[in-house]
C-alpha cells in the first residue's frame, strides 16, 4: 500500500463540493486522513476565496489509475477543464506525494511543486504529516512551514464538519 497526500480545493459552493469529495475519496479508500480546512484567496487570477485542505490515504492503484479516479470525482462534482488552468474550481484534487516517488510517473509530476509554493498546500500537509519528508527537499513539512514566507499568502482556518453533523 503506498501512502498518499492529496490536496483538495474549491470556491464554487465550497463546503457541498469539499464534503463531496470527501465522501468519494472515502468510499474508495476507506479511512482518511483529514487536514483541517482553510480559506485563501485565489491565486493567480482575480476570484472568490477557496476552501482547501490535505487529505491522508492509502491506495494500491498504480499512480495512473489513482489520478483518472480523481478527475472522475471531479468530473462528478461538475468540473470543468475548457476554462484557463488558474480560474474558478468546484473541486479541484491533486495527487501531491505518492510515498517517495519522485519523477513523472503515469503522465503525474511527483511530487506535486505546488507543495513548496503555496501556502494552501504546505499548512494543512505541515499540520496532517509534520515528520513526513519532502522527498526532494528533504526536509520535513514542518520544517518546511517555518521556513516559508507565511506573509507572502492569507490563509485562514474555518469551521468545518466532516462527516456532516461531527
Amino acid at each position: 500500500m503506498a501512502k498518499v497526500f492529496l490536496s483538495l480545493g474549491s470556491n464554487i459552493d465550497r463546503a457541498r463540493h469539499i464534503r463531496a469529495g470527501l465522501d468519494a475519496l472515502a468510499r474508495l479508500f476507506g479511512d482518511l486522513a483529514v487536514s483541517r480546512v482553510f480559506e485563501s484567496e485565489a491565486v493567480g487570477f482575480d476570484g472568490d476565496n477557496f476552501y482547501n485542505l490535505v487529505v491522508g490515504l492509502e491506495t494500491e492503484l498504480p499512480v495512473g489509475e489513482l489520478a483518472l479516479r480523481l478527475r472522475e470525482i471531479e468530473d462528478a462534482n461538475g468540473r470543468l477543464r475548457a476554462g484557463p488552468k488558474f480560474s474558478a474550481r468546484t473541486l479541484d484534487i491533486d495527487i501531491l506525494t505518492v510515498d517517495d516517488l519522485t519523477g513523472t510517473i503515469d503522465g503525474v509530476k511527483l511530487p506535486r511543486a505546488e507543495i513548496l509554493k503555496n501556502a494552501f498546500v504546505l499548512l494543512p500537509l505541515a499540520e496532517l504529516a509534520p515528520e513526513a519528508v519532502h522527498p526532494l527537499a528533504g526536509k520535513r513539512y514542518q520544517q518546511l512551514w517555518d521556513e516559508y514566507d507565511q506573509a507572502s499568502q492569507k490563509l485562514w482556518p474555518v469551521a468545518f464538519d466532516w462527516p456532516e453533523g461531527e
